[in-house]
């Protein structure tokens, strides 16, 4: 089968592997349908934290992917189900004609959904993103007794997660949820979708929550680019006592420097989020495609183009640069 290969650092191809056997219990092979680009993949192939293993992974380092199981060891995932593929996003694979999978790392799509109808196969392939979102936020913004105040959520970054982000923020109550980037098409989306969006560098994002927070900073802010600097600068506008999100995936295995007086001086909690894939039951993937299958959630912005395997190595350095104005990319295998 054809799969890409990162041999290194930078270099994506494009070559003939094994194709996946069924062997073991509870395993099965998925055709895939298609695979989306996720920011943690730009990190990994091309920015040093290619996994130790990534070289000898084929379809590294694409992790979200949907299609339908052709071979089947798993009582759970007969042959014919139409899976939504949830690997550990360590290994990666979903950038192949095929995966092999096992029955803690898939979730079968509702019974209604077409395998051949390649745009709702699509749109379920954003659960995969949706469902680190949800995991995410349940960590960011747990239930507490009393109740935090739901008031200013800050979101950094317009892609794929940030825009999730944005509208799990507002199902939750927060009275006003603010977003950066530095892409107008993705602010626009992020406006109609009910946030105040603020453009980068155009417009300084610590004014802009500092004037419409009173100064008081935001209840939660969660950054979600990828970015040491925008860490940093996430502890400065959040409020006293208030919860900064780490989503975005650390930028190289280096030590990077927190500004500990101001974590301290605020009481700030920083949170983490990452393994969603570890999830026990995938809790949180069973609940982002009921809400797409439910149209709880608006997906759409992310079915732009489509793209071949062949242009994996291209597609991730225009997303590098900000996307182009694209959100999502999809590969089709």
């Amino acid at each position: 089968m054809r799969a890409t290969h990162v041999p290194e650092t930078g270099v994506i191809t494009v070559r003939e592997w094994p194709k996946p056997q069924a062997t073991e219990p509870g395993t099965f092979v998925v055709r895939m349908t298609a695979a989306s680009v996720c920011g943690s993949d730009l990190h990994a192939a091309l920015h040093g934290t290619l996994h130790p293993k990534g070289p000898e992974r084929a379809g590294y380092p694409g992790h979200e992917g949907v299609g339908v199981v052709v071979e089947s060891n798993s009582e759970k995932f007969p042959e014919g189900t139409t899976v939504l593929c949830v690997p550990p996003g360590e290994f990666g694979g979903a950038f192949a004609e095929y995966m092999m999978l096992d029955d803690d790392h898939a979730v079968a799509l509702p019974s209604d959904v077409d395998s051949n109808d390649l745009t709702q196969m699509r749109r379920y392939m954003m659960a995969q993103q949706l469902g680190t979102c949800i995991y995410a936020f349940d960590l960011y913004w747990p239930t507490e007794v009393p109740a935090r105040t739901a008031g200013t959520c800050v979101i950094m970054g317009a892609g794929s997660a940030g825009l999730f982000f944005l509208q799990d923020a507002l199902r939750r109550g927060f009275d006003q949820v603010i977003i950066s980037d530095k892409e107008p098409a993705r602010l626009e989306i992020a406006r109609k979708l009910g946030a105040r969006t603020v453009l980068i560098p155009d417009e300084d994002l610590g004014a802009v929550v500092s004037e419409l927070t009173g100064n008081n900073g935001a209840d939660l802010v969660i950054e979600a680019v990828g970015s040491d600097e925008l860490r940093t600068q996430a502890v400065d506008i959040v409020a006293n006592r208030g919860i900064v999100g780490w989503f975005g995936l650390y930028e190289s295995f280096e030590p990077t420097l927190v500004p500990i007086f101001e974590v301290f001086r605020k009481c700030v909690r920083l949170q983490g989020s990452v393994a969603a894939q570890s999830e026990p039951g995938l809790k949180s993937f069973h609940e982002a495609v009921r809400r797409i299958h439910d149209g709880e959630v608006e997906v759409d912005y992310c079915l732009g183009p489509t793209h071949t395997l062949d242009q994996v190595a291209e597609v991730l350095r225009i997303a590098e640069r900000g996307g182009d104005g694209q959100v999502k990319f999809t590969i089709v295998p």
